[in-house]
């Protein structure tokens, strides 16, 4: 029966050539938008929530990653290449890969695992020291926090590499060569035929996103400066309240082009090109700014929605259930992707959760690499993601207790 319903979905979904909005990021944003339309109850609330997120965080995540990408493309040092003659060394430089912010040094890390340069324990200290996308977040609104979170990682990743390679030695469940091109070849043709799946382009609104960004990251500094920005657009426009309407535009395309992005796009943190195959760093930037404001403006809403049917319920919950929450953000790291995570730091941001929880899923976070590391060697992601939940228990108790 249950096979019958999908099939006929299925069927239906192409028939009426509605196929391509059956993506959850899809669903959800139709789902959203409608909401919006038919509940005057909770429409401003939904409206307030997406022009927080765009105005307090995504406009200074974007410039973040701007900054940091730059920085990358500068240096231009082939640190995965470097890591092979590292020896004793590995731990410690897949470490700091790991606590760059972003997945993009995680996942150099295990791919060089699998080819056989480096060893597992220097998997465990990249799973352990990486905090992937939601150091962007913390980066961009808490800057000594962010900077103390990705310093411990780093140095816990280092011991753990060390301790993990001494334990089991560098070539502990590393796959065999053959293994790992059969499924380099099945991951490249199974990305060729989603590249032909592409919907439709919403490119155009690649430059209404870059010219709205701009005016909204002064807006953005302005806020945080506790300015009245509606008084400066004068009295008549200040009563139809400009800087909500700039703040929901803005993360509706965000949404937009998170929902509608190209799948031949990868993971966050990959590498971006344009239509003449160079890389392209802005939209590189554009894309990963989409993906942490997807989350963040539904971690927001979870947050709204939370208080306005339980009234201030969320946080007394979360206040009685206090010695579990560290445990319940270490258990959401384990989840592979960024986006739980984002959540777990907008939660912090908003003084739902404690900083121990915020350790705790900062060590027990993986990012975008579990993706790689599932696909190319699964029993040694798995072990090494558990191996990781011993320092994100270990700290986070200890800063829990200690507070």
């Amino acid at each position: 029966m249950t096979e019958l319903v999908l099939k006929t979905s299925k069927w239906a979904l192409e028939w009426t050539g509605l196929k391509h909005f059956a993506h959850p990021s899809r669903l959800l944003l139709i789902a959203l938008l409608t909401i919006m339309m038919f509940s005057t109850e909770l429409r401003p609330l939904i409206l307030g929530a997406m022009s927080d997120a765009y105005l307090a965080v995504t406009v200074f995540v974007a410039a973040t990653l701007a900054v940091f990408y730059m920085l990358e493309r500068g240096l231009g040092i082939d640190l995965g290449r470097k890591m092979a003659g590292a020896k004793h060394w590995q731990a410690p430089i897949a470490s700091f890969l790991g606590a760059l912010p972003g997945c993009g040094g995680a996942i150099i890390v295990v791919t060089q695992y699998t080819k056989g340069m480096i060893s597992f324990g220097s998997v465990v200290a990249v799973l352990i020291s990486t905090m992937g996308d939601a150091a962007f977040l913390l980066l961009a609104r808490e800057p000594l926090t962010g900077a103390a979170v990705l310093a411990t990682g780093f140095i816990c990743g280092s011991v753990a590499g060390w301790i993990i390679d001494y334990i089991h030695g560098p070539n502990f469940m590393r796959p065999s060569k053959e293994d790992y091109e059969n499924k380099i070849a099945e991951a490249q043709a199974q990305l060729e035929a989603q590249s032909e799946k592409k919907p439709f382009s919403l490119d155009f609104l690649n430059n209404v996103w870059l010219a709205l960004l701009i005016p909204s990251i002064v807006i953005g500094l302005a806020l945080a400066f506790l300015v009245d920005v509606d008084a400066l657009f004068g009295a008549t426009l200040a009563k139809h309240e400009p800087t909500l309407w700039i703040g929901a535009t803005g993360a509706l395309l965000c949404l937009l082009l998170w929902a509608f992005s190209n799948p031949e796009q990868g993971h966050v943190g990959q590498e971006v090109t344009d239509i003449n195959g160079q890389s392209s760093m802005l939209k590189r930037v554009m894309k990963d700014t989409n993906f942490v404001t997807s989350w963040v403006v539904f971690g927001f809403l979870a947050y709204e929605l939370g208080v306005h049917f339980t009234g201030s319920g969320i946080e007394s919950w979360f206040q009685t259930w206090a010695p579990f929450v560290p445990l319940i953000a270490i258990l959401v790291g384990f989840i592979p992707g960024c986006g739980p995570q984002i959540v777990v730091v907008t939660m912090y941001l908003n003084g739902l959760v404690p900083v121990a929880a915020l350790y705790g899923n900062a060590i027990a976070n993986d990012g975008d690499a579990l993706f790689p590391a599932i696909a190319l060697a699964p029993k040694a992601a798995i072990l090494a993601t558990l191996y990781s939940a011993v320092p994100a228990l270990i700290i986070a108790y200890g800063i829990y207790f200690a507070a």
